[in-house]
């Protein structure tokens, strides 16, 4: 028996990185996943790699979370595919990062609108399913960002948005039987972390180590570091817990 049998997972922005890593850790655990993200085709190729446990499924959706039409859509098809919905991961996300005096007006509009707007639109479509069933877990990324970081005023600025979303909700929607809690990354070895490096014209691997040096821990996290936060809120094991923000980052925010 898994923890999630019988359970349907939507995680946003999940065809790579800490998105992909936290659907297959639902499908290891017996959910059903829906894979949504912009690109559907990258999507359902990742949906098609997913280890599932038999009589669960995954699908790729295609969906632009900063839509409203797109979103609706989306919750729509997962239910109807996959026979409800019962677990929403907020993670879909971009950087547009920039000194203050450079940032442009899209800069600023691309990131607080796939990252605040987005987790918006998607927990407000998911919980009209959650009410009805009286149940349902909502798990929205933040990042160690939240706290200020140079040449992010953008995504520092959604990142802990996120965190007031996060906590507005949990009085909102507890008597209900939802609980919504959110993770705060510190620096994880994806993609996304490998472009900054190139941005920065570092190599990957001497970008990791002094990251990992930044923190007490002494290593960089990885997207299983994440996904076993991520489940764990997303269980019943932690139905006393709602409107909370769980740093998952080597203690990296301690300031130490």
């Amino acid at each position: 028996m898994g923890r999630f049998d019988g359970r349907v997972a939507v995680i946003t922005g999940a065809a790579r990185g800490i998105g992909f890593g936290t659907a297959t850790r639902f499908a290891e655990e017996g959910a059903s996943v829906a894979i949504v993200d912009l690109d559907e085709t990258a999507a359902a190729e990742a949906a098609a790699r997913l280890p599932l446990v038999e009589g669960a499924k995954a699908i790729g959706v295609g969906a632009d979370v900063a839509d409203g039409a797109s979103v609706d859509a989306a919750i729509e098809r997962v239910v109807t595919e996959l026979g409800g919905i019962h677990i929403l991961v907020n993670n879909a996300g971009i950087t547009r990062d920039n000194l203050l005096f450079k940032m442009t007006e899209e800069d600023w509009d691309l990131v607080m609108g796939v990252h605040l707007k987005g987790a918006f639109l998607m927990t407000k479509a998911a919980q009209k399913h959650f009410v009805e069933q009286k149940y349902g877990k909502v798990v929205n990324i933040s990042s160690t960002s939240a706290l200020g970081n140079r040449g992010q005023a953008n995504y520092s600025a959604a990142k802990m948005g996120i965190q007031g979303f996060t906590r507005t909700l949990g009085i909102e929607l507890g008597p209900f039987g939802i609980n919504v809690n959110a993770v705060a990354p510190g620096f994880i070895a994806t993609e996304m972390t490998d472009a900054t490096a190139a941005r920065l014209k570092m190599d990957v691997d001497e970008f990791r180590r002094l990251n990992a040096e930044a923190n007490p821990v002494k290593r960089v996290g990885g997207p299983e570091d994440i996904a076993a936060a991520v489940t764990f809120l997303s269980s019943d094991e932690a139905s006393y817990i709602t409107g909370q923000t769980l740093f998952v980052d080597g203690g990296i925010s301690l300031g130490v």
